[in-house]
């Protein structure tokens, strides 16, 4: 994994240093709200409905064990022993003192982890597949590409006050994990007839209020344009992007008001001034951070384990847990392993100080000392020996993070909610936990399938709710709390946007929906079918019906 360089350390120290002395001058008086509201969200920090809440990067989801016991004693030291992953790799912490913030953020540097812009109008954390490096399916590996466009924008001095912020994921793989399509920038790693690396540029994908996928604007864009070409897409953005509506700022907007192909060829002409110019990649350079990357040192070993195929055939628990924990790995004789953050009675995404650690330790002695941090809000380890599998699982359960649940219903992803965000419109982990509640019956849960259900306190999506198979968003109806359901999103390479199935539900009312619509899935599937499948076949209006008892209800679509 990527390790700092002196220039690095130099950056980070220098701002934590900065807003330090800006911390401090806002306490004493000197610096108003609105003058300190930028500076604060420069360096991760939030004030939301209980006080400040951190937001921590965690570029392209990867992350050395020492790395995850600095934010489990920071999260057990300056906060209530827990931290929140996000569907961007975050870690955000919620019960912190403003005046420990900086503070916080120089242990931090020590380890080489900053908050530095997963916040604000800039260019936020770049993301990518939680499988990036080990996929077997992989074209290349992203995380050299990720690494290059951090440094790239990190504090890149045209692009820190753009009209919105700005999301950018890459994807690596034949089959999308990283979502580019509903991202300001998606960046798909392809190899010409030539065998030479590029990209598929999509740009103008979103979620929120106006949910669009991102159109492509070149379908190869060779790799050592990679930096130029950004940069002439994010100037034509920060020239006409609005900045007069919140709501209307973010580059899906501009994309579709001018036309992908208008869009486009004003890329274009601005490149054409850029192209071939400093910015162009060189081999060099690249070789230097892919250096950083290089594969652990695998031990050659025979695929297909015989005492971890023996434990799997003896131990019907692990056996379940290998069906949906364990994934395939590029490289013979080794595995992929989520460990769940999933377990009921715990928020979504949640990890304890003591369950960070207990994954840090297991990333230490079976997986070359990284983890990954998913889209799903899981935490990964990428390189397990399949032979000390059946001792990962022991170990993994006894913290609490072993839910043999991976894709499943219960495995489902939410957002904070209103219990701690100041823009929610309603609580999302009252719902994720009745959800989990209605469906803990392991054997259920396997019945049902694959089925990827989102939940989002408000419009702002960060629970991708219209990717979901089922999506949940928060609505205020005359200051109370309702629920509309849309059906049919997914991501990946076919990704769609979910469509609204009728009026929103009361939160009382939520699970008994929910569970009517998986009873309708499991009364007009096929075999084989996932729940996503039997909709594509059959429309939304099978599922509407059963949604809705009472034909009525369905036509009082809720506003919001």
């Amino acid at each position: 994994m990527y390790k700092y360089d002196d220039y690095d350390h130099t950056i980070v120290r220098a701002r934590v240093a900065q807003f330090r002395g800006q911390t401090e001058r806002y306490l004493a008086g000197e610096l108003s709200d609105d003058e300190f509201r930028p500076l604060r969200l420069q360096n991760g920090l939030y004030i939301q409905r209980h006080g400040p809440m951190l937001r921590l990067a965690v570029p392209y989801g990867l992350i050395s064990a020492r790395q995850l016991r600095r934010f489990a004693d920071v999260a057990r030291r300056y906060d209530r022993g827990f931290g929140h992953f996000t569907t961007r790799h975050n870690l955000q912490l919620n019960w912190l003192k403003l005046e420990d913030a900086p503070e916080i953020l120089a242990e931090l540097a020590a380890d080489e982890l900053h908050a530095i812009q997963t916040s604000g109008n800039c260019i936020r954390n770049v993301t990518t597949d939680h499988f990036a490096g080990v996929a077997a399916d992989e074209i290349a590996d992203p995380r050299p590409w990720a690494e290059i466009l951090r440094q790239w924008s990190t504090f890149h001095p045209e692009f820190a006050y753009l009209p919105r912020k700005f999301k950018v994921a890459i994807s690596g793989s034949r089959e999308d994990r990283a979502a580019i399509q509903v991202h300001d920038l998606g960046l798909q790693l392809l190899r010409d007839d030539a065998g030479e690396i590029g990209f598929r540029v999509h740009a103008g994908g979103g979620l929120g209020r106006t949910p669009l996928l991102g159109p492509v604007l070149r379908e190869f864009l060779p790799w050592h344009d990679l930096l130029s070409y950004t940069e002439a897409l994010v100037r034509v953005f920060n020239r006409h992007g609005r900045r007069d509506n919140a709501y209307k700022a973010r580059i899906k907007i501009l994309v579709k008001a001018l036309g992908a192909a208008e869009f486009a060829r004003q890329v274009d002409a601005e490149w054409s001034h850029l192209k071939d110019g400093p910015s162009t990649l060189t081999a060099a350079e690249v070789a230097r951070v892919s250096a950083q990357f290089a594969a652990p040192d695998y031990e050659t070993l025979a695929d297909g384990d015989l005492c971890h195929l023996a434990h799997q055939r003896e131990d019907k628990a692990f056996a379940r847990w290998v069906e949906r924990n364990v994934h395939a790995h590029k490289v013979p004789g080794y595995a992929a392993v989520t460990l769940s953050l999933k377990k009921p009675g715990a928020a979504p995404g949640d990890a304890t100080s003591e369950q960070m650690e207990a994954a840090a330790d297991l990333a230490e002695r079976y997986s070359f000392g990284e983890i990954r941090v998913s889209h799903e809000q899981n935490l990964i380890l990428a390189d397990v020996p399949q032979r000390e599998l059946y001792t990962v699982w022991h170990r993994a359960k006894a913290a609490g993070l072993a839910s043999p649940t991976v894709g499943l219903i219960q495995d489902l992803i939410a957002c904070p909610g209103g219990d701690f965000c100041g823009l929610a419109n309603a609580r999302s982990l009252p719902i994720a936990a009745a959800i989990q509640e209605r469906f803990e019956d392991l054997d259920y849960q396997h019945d049902i399938g694959e089925l990827e259900l989102n939940i989002s306190g408000c419009m702002n999506s960060c629970g991708h709710h219209h990717l979901g198979a089922i999506g949940i968003l928060g609505v205020d109806k005359n200051g109370e709390e309702w629920y509309q359901v849309t059906l049919g999103g997914r991501q990946g390479n076919d990704a769609h946007i979910g469509e609204v199935i009728g009026r929103a539900f009361a939160a009382a009312e939520v699970a008994d929906a929910v569970e009517r619509l998986i009873g309708a899935y499991l009364a007009h599937r096929h075999a084989d079918e996932r729940f996503i499948d039997t909709f594509d076949r059959l429309g939304v209006e099978p599922f509407r019906t059963a949604a809705y008892p009472n034909p009525n209800q369905s036509r009082r679509v809720a506003n919001g």
